[in-house]
């Protein structure tokens, strides 16, 4: 099977070519943003005298309105926005497979109970209730994980209780339950493996919607604060400077817009990949 899956893999990719590019620059991006210390400027470091530069060789993507080098700050916001990307992404999966998994296998009133409750929180605006936690929370990286984490795992856990429903009823599973094996167990050795593709394909492009919230909450002044870089921030803050240097948009707008695409493809391949499988 896993030999099947890879084969499928290399097909998929090998035919669809936007994702290909979207996997380069996935990988260009997290590789730079991980090794951003390497790049010889401080990303804080201000300077009066070289306020709002425009890129050149000495600063490539030009100054900010504090001196500070943009292409410093563009390294460091992706660390940040990739950071928060992945982990809530990894947070928002983990809540929706359990929630999900339980509610598809058990049934009757307990599945009623979670997906009214599932129900009730993906009716409420998503947006609106970060602003509401993230103004009695402390500004942080770290909450913004949590806050984006515990309000988009409801989609993951739709899907998962779907797909439980259906392999519940194979025969292998029948049997196992006949066998006497615990449902722990049934779940974990036999319906979430055969659901993994599933929640790979959702779990990806989660992570673009992920980026886009973080990228919005600190739009707003609602996420990562100064003086650390996101590029959500640092569209906040070239706000202000939309004709005297455009530069300061047009740089972590294309960051954002380059990796929500690529996941966007790299999702949409592997879903089409795994449905063909």
């Amino acid at each position: 099977m896993r030999d099947n899956i890879m084969k499928n893999l290399k097909l998929g990719f090998k035919e669809d070519k936007l994702a290909v590019i979207g996997v380069i620059i996935i990988l260009i991006l997290t590789v730079t943003s991980a090794f951003a210390f390497l790049y010889p400027v401080d990303a804080n470091a201000i300077s009066v005298t070289s306020r709002l530069a425009k890129p050149s060789l000495i600063h490539p993507f030009g100054t900010d309105d504090m001196g500070r080098d943009y292409l410093a700050r563009c390294l460091y916001g992706g660390r940040a926005s990739l950071l928060v990307g992945f982990l809530s992404m990894i947070l928002s999966t983990m809540i929706g497979v359990i929630v999900g998994s339980i509610s598809g296998y058990m049934g009757g009133k307990i599945d009623a109970i979670l997906m009214r409750f599932v129900d009730a929180l993906m009716s409420l605006p998503t947006f609106l209730i970060m602003v509401v936690m993230n103004a009695y929370l402390k500004p942080g990286i770290k909450n913004v994980i949590i806050i984006i984490g515990l309000l988009t795992w409801m989609s993951i856990a739709r899907i998962v209780r779907g797909e439980t429903m259906s392999l519940k009823e194979r025969e292998y599973v029948v049997y196992s339950r006949i066998s006497g094996q615990s449902r722990l167990k049934i779940i974990l050795q036999h319906i979430l493996p055969n659901i993994m593709p599933t929640i790979i394909v959702t779990a990806t492009i989660n992570i673009a919607s992920a980026i886009l919230m973080e990228s919005a909450l600190s739009f707003f002044g609602l996420g990562i604060r100064p003086p650390t870089a996101s590029w959500g921030s640092m569209l906040n803050n070239a706000q202000g400077y939309m004709i005297k240097a455009p530069y300061l948009a047009i740089f972590p707008g294309v960051l954002i817009l380059l990796t929500v695409i690529s996941f966007n493809y790299l999702g949409e391949a592997l879903r089409k990949i795994f449905e063909h499988k």
